[in-house]
């Protein structure tokens, strides 16, 4: 099939910035990766879009914006068209895409009512840019009796085929984390499995803002100052959602920082790290086979708390944990190029969910395509 070169963009459940990343594919199993850049909020856009997600809480139907929320979509797709522009100024000559793979932000995750909301206006990003836009690529999914999430792993699929022989250790699993952590489960063979494994970065990210006024606990330094409190730990992994199978997803608050609200600064920090890596381990419990190989991206992955959690975790079942750095790939900007592969399955009428990934009753492909006229 004809390769097509694609721009995704990403703004996850961190809602710290917009992640850009250009690929060339078929939207099959031929992938080139290009250049990316991320271009983050400042902290009065980023406290808004937060005070927002408790506005959305509101919605009934996908298309209610009430409050400020009409107002932050615009300015939320007037950011993204800034950051596409200056994308172009620097890489368009090579790498100009024929396509755009447009995300928007996640507001509000309700799969047990079918109620998806990502807000994000890809018909004025396409107007503004100039450019094809694919967008609103969950609520196919969720029509056709899925969980809205996650959608990366058809794209983590084609990557593990890329691997090297030396490096692709079958079963694998690829792991995200963002806000929400997620996992994509690729068997030797078989369809792949995928899920939302549990809390990501969110609950740090949240607990060091309240407790220290920072955005992020940068490279795990305020966990290093603490010790993994056990009973917290405990508490959070008490959860039902962790005994229920895939596939299932969830909502940014469906966890919160009630479970260690009276630890000191560092000891939250520390214990919510653990509490990630520990929720991606349990993952295994619904899989299949015990994974091999744990391919982490994402935010997460710059935690060297939840790695070293993670990795002592996985080697007692005889398992390796890599950064995809370590693997060649591009662990920061991978759902970006992921947003850029669906938005080209989308333009074909390729399935971009599987009822192995997201419960859909069969393949199902999704998006809209904004034309920049």
């Amino acid at each position: 099939m004809t390769k097509v070169t694609a721009l995704g963009l990403m703004s996850g459940t961190s809602m710290d910035g917009i992640d850009l990343a250009v690929i060339r594919t078929d939207g099959e199993g031929v992938v080139e990766r290009g250049p990316s850049m991320a271009v983050s909020y400042n902290a009065s856009f980023r406290k808004r879009l937060e005070e927002a997600l408790q506005v959305a809480k509101q919605i009934k139907v996908r298309n209610e914006r009430p409050g400020p929320l009409a107002e932050i979509e615009q300015e939320l797709t007037t950011l993204h068209a800034d950051a596409v522009k200056r994308f172009l100024d620097q890489h368009g000559d090579g790498w100009r895409p024929d396509i755009v793979g447009f995300h928007g932000q996640t507001v509000l995750h309700r799969p047990h009512e079918a109620l998806t909301v990502q807000i994000g206006d890809g018909e004025a990003l396409a107007r503004s840019i100039g450019l094809r836009v694919a967008y609103d690529m969950r609520a196919e999914d969720m029509r056709h009796g899925g969980q809205g999430a996650p959608l990366v792993p058809v794209y983590h699929v084609a990557l593990a085929a890329s691997l090297p022989d030396g490096e692709k250790r079958l079963p694998l699993c690829f792991v995200n984390i963002g806000g929400i952590s997620n996992i994509t489960f690729i068997p030797e063979l078989g369809n792949p499995i995928a899920f939302d494994s549990g809390p990501g970065n969110a609950l740090i990210d949240q607990w060091v803002f309240q407790k220290a006024g920072v955005p992020f606990d940068e490279d795990g330094k305020i966990a290093s100052g603490g010790q993994v409190v056990r009973s917290v730990v405990d508490a959070y992994l008490a959860n039902p959602f962790f005994e229920k199978p895939g596939p299932k997803s969830l909502d940014r608050y469906d966890f919160d920082l009630q479970p260690g609200k009276d630890l000191e600064l560092e000891d939250g920090a520390r214990t919510l790290a653990a509490v990630t890596a520990e929720a991606i381990i349990r993952a295994q419990e619904h899989l299949p086979e015990t994974p091999k190989l744990w391919i982490v991206c994402g935010g997460g992955q710059k935690n060297r708390f939840i790695i070293k959690h993670l990795s002592e975790l996985a080697e007692s079942n005889h398992a390796l944990v890599k950064p995809a750095d370590e693997l060649g790939l591009d662990g920061d900007s991978m759902e970006a190029e992921a947003w850029a592969y669906l938005a080209v399955r989308a333009s074909k009428g390729l399935p971009l969910t599987f009822p192995t990934t997201t419960g859909c009753r069969e393949p199902v492909s999704g998006g809209v395509i904004a034309e920049p006229a």
